[in-house]
């Protein structure tokens, strides 16, 4: 560990000079390998909050793929599906430690936007999460420490330039915390709320019943919210996101854009997304781009481009076949990092199988908004706490 850590550049080229410093003491990270650059340690700070909240709410590893200061996805290692194991390319990795099931999941939850990420870890990085990582396009990882064989496994990808960052788990900042914009300085108590089940005890709908797999599912979406860029608003499901709707001036955006991701993540399972023949040699990040052009009406079934993408070119998926598909989400939650104002964002979530949510209530209309959840009989706590992050 150091003091100071100097930066290529800060956000862009022509921002210099750029570092990292601890105003007392030493830093918390040091770099294994590479060289982080200013928004790889924003993403690694944030993402390592994250998934160490998410480690201590529920128990399991966690892992979060980070992107531009917001997770693409967030997750817990439960064990995964043999649909999840296809659609996540992991169907050949044998048996996944938990890390690495969490790992996959999170990458897994939006493909796309994890393109390039900065990957965070709870736990230890073991040899199962290393090779999941090892052929992923990824800008670098941060954890509390790596097994020799994952290090050595990690220290391989970009001809040994790949970042590798290792964080003092027992590092605890300030209650302070300070920044500056425009040459002012900006100061504020830490947001050291901790989000646990007794935030979900206020169920102010008619349905009062939420499963305890639903009540982990809403952590995740608030542990989520509280290191995602606001407005911001996630869906969940079985332990992880599978819609982050981050940085939206409108609440019903934020609704409308993690509900179409989350419907993106249903339809990646389909039989007919699962079936598809890709040419042999395609890349994964091709193969990514494949599936979201064949589910986005992108495709259309003629040749040229696509037959150097699908070795067999793969009938249509209709919108009524996709509408049908989506109608069959069930038991999803949601959680929105400030309340709701209009009932169009319970309409917007039960077109996805929104079946619970948890918000901060106080809106002047939280009685349309109860009165749009009972009418569809959804749960709906309200956590009295907002999560604003910038």
């Amino acid at each position: 560990m150091s003091k100071e850590l100097k930066l290529k550049y800060g956000c862009n080229p022509n921002q210099k000079p750029s570092r990292i410093f601890a105003e007392t003491g030493e830093l918390p990270v040091e770099a294994l390998s590479g060289n982080p650059g200013y928004i790889n340690f924003m993403d690694a700070l944030n993402g390592w909050q994250l998934v160490a909240e998410l480690k201590e709410a529920t128990g399991f590893p966690a892992a979060a793929s980070f992107k531009h200061v917001s997770p693409a996805g967030a997750a817990i290692g439960l064990p995964l599906s043999d649909a999840l194991k296809k659609a996540y390319r992991v169907e050949r990795a044998g048996g996944l430690t938990g890390l690495a099931a969490a790992y996959a999941r999170a990458r897994g939850a939006d493909r796309i936007s994890s393109y390039g990420d900065f990957i965070c870890l709870s736990d230890v990085c073991d040899e199962s999460a290393a090779r999941l990582i090892a052929p992923q396009v990824s800008d670098g990882v941060i954890a509390p420490g790596y097994e020799p064989v994952a290090l050595e496994i990690l220290k391989a990808k970009r001809g040994g330039g790949y970042n590798i960052i290792k964080i003092d788990p027992e590092y605890a900042p300030g209650a302070i915390e300070r920044r500056q914009i425009f040459g002012v300085t900006f100061e504020q108590g830490r947001n050291s709320l901790k989000i646990d089940g007794g935030m979900l005890s206020n169920i102010v709908t008619k349905n009062k019943a939420i499963p305890d797999g639903a009540k982990t599912d809403l952590l995740v979406a608030l542990i989520t919210l509280k290191y995602t860029q606001s407005n911001s608003v996630v869906y969940a499901r079985d332990g992880q996101t599978i819609g982050v709707g981050a940085g939206q001036q409108s609440r019903i955006a934020c609704t409308r854009l993690a509900g179409d991701k989350a419907d993106n993540w249903w339809l990646r399972q389909s039989p007919k997304v699962l079936g598809l023949k890709f040419a042999d040699g395609l890349k994964p990040a091709d193969m990514d781009n494949a599936v979201d052009a064949y589910i986005n009406a992108r495709y259309d079934g003629a040749s040229g481009e696509w037959e150097r993408v699908f070795a067999v070119l793969p009938d249509v998926f209709t919108d009524a076949e996709k509408r049908a598909r989506i109608a069959e989400m069930s038991g999803i939650s949601l959680g929105s990092d400030a309340f709701f104002p209009f009932g169009d964002n319970v309409e917007r979530a039960r077109e996805s199988g929104v079946a619970y949510i948890a918000q901060p209530g106080g809106s002047i209309r939280d009685g349309d908004v109860i009165e749009a959840c009972d009418r569809y009989g959804m749960a709906m706590a309200f956590t009295g706490a907002r999560l604003f992050h910038h």
